[in-house]
């Protein structure tokens, strides 16, 4: 599947979010860094020309290649540069000699320019992001108290604004196999109270043979999702499979409220987590009151449940298109 559809972009789209920003990437995607930098060459270091480096033919072996200096074209003009540091520096003008004969010997095309573009790349991408720095995992593999400083350069972005946050945060994660969200702080609210309300509820997704359900259970601020099968048999102690993190750091400041996740890749697939993202947007943040209505049956009325609800709001919706049989993301 193409990661620049909507539903898989970090572009403000996606079936069910308009204004929201969820989307999901593939690493097969090229890698989009926000700060790709290159830094200017340092004034007065001379780059090897391709015929000679240093000063007038002496007769000796570094003044053999010196001669070769006088055809080009940008020898007089530092001609005085040139004799100085071989008077004042022999040992350095004989390196940079030497160094001229490695250089002629480079096949042709050879450059390190790509090399050097990709350290300073790495180089200044944690100026906002720090994600990876100091983190530790728990036994399922998933980041402990995975903090929003522990991702992003809070105090760097808060002189940005919040379009420019947001164009910051889908660039980041459009490169990772994730899925990722700017949420507006309205619709967050709205999920957020119904959250503390209804902390759990029944997700589906499509496979080849009907629906896999899932289990999502709000801690905090956390959505962790894990397959009614693993609930079933495991109970409390059943693992996570998909977690959401939402951040609300910037939620008042700048009125948005940054997500992104994690997940188990033995069990589900990129496409799979923004399934179930997304059905957290149908169900949490509607503005259908028929459709919040099973969530809180569900967590009130569990007996007056019914499963079939579910998948016909999922399919009204059009969601889980993409994981109908046949697609190769299906893991049933």
């Amino acid at each position: 599947r193409s990661a620049g559809r909507a539903e898989g972009s970090g572009a403000m789209a996606g079936p069910l979010c308009p204004g929201w920003g969820l989307g999901a990437a593939l690493r097969s995607r090229a890698a989009l860094r926000p700060l790709g930098l290159l830094a200017p060459p340092a004034r007065g270091v001379l780059a090897p020309p391709a015929r000679g480096v240093l000063g007038p033919g002496t007769g000796t072996a570094a003044g053999s290649g010196e001669a070769a200096l006088e055809d080009n074209p940008f020898y007089g003009k530092y001609r005085h540069k040139i004799q100085e540091l071989r008077r004042s520096s022999p040992d350095v003008f004989e390196s940079r000699m030497e160094k001229r004969s490695e250089v002629k010997k480079q096949p042709v095309g050879h450059s390190k320019q790509g090399e050097f573009i990709r350290c300073m790349e790495e180089k200044a991408r944690p100026i906002f992001f720090t994600e990876g720095l100091g983190s530790t995992t728990s036994k399922g593999g998933f980041t402990k108290d995975k903090t929003l400083d522990s991702i992003l350069n809070v105090e760097m972005v808060k002189e940005k604004s919040a379009e420019e946050i947001t164009q910051i945060w889908n660039q980041y994660f459009s490169a990772k196999d994730t899925v990722y969200a700017v949420i507006p702080a309205d619709k967050f609210d709205l999920m957020w109270k119904r959250a503390q309300n209804c902390p759990s509820f029944l997700y589906a997704l499509p496979r080849k043979e009907g629906y896999e359900f899932f289990v999502g259970q709000w801690s905090g601020t956390e959505l962790h999702f894990t397959s009614l099968i693993n609930v079933q048999t495991q109970g409390e102690t059943a693992p996570s499979q998909l977690v959401l993190y939402h951040y609300p750091d910037l939620q008042k400041e700048k009125g948005i409220v940054l997500m992104t996740a994690e997940m188990d890749s033995k069990f589900l697939v990129v496409q799979d987590a923004q399934c179930l993202a997304n059905q957290v947007q149908l169900f949490y943040a509607t503005d259908r009151s028929q459709t919040y209505a099973l969530v809180e049956t569900f967590n009130h009325r569990s007996s007056e449940f019914k499963y079939m609800s579910v998948i016909a709001e999922l399919e009204q919706s059009g969601l889980g298109r993409e994981l109908r049989p046949g697609q190769a993301s299906d893991k049933s």
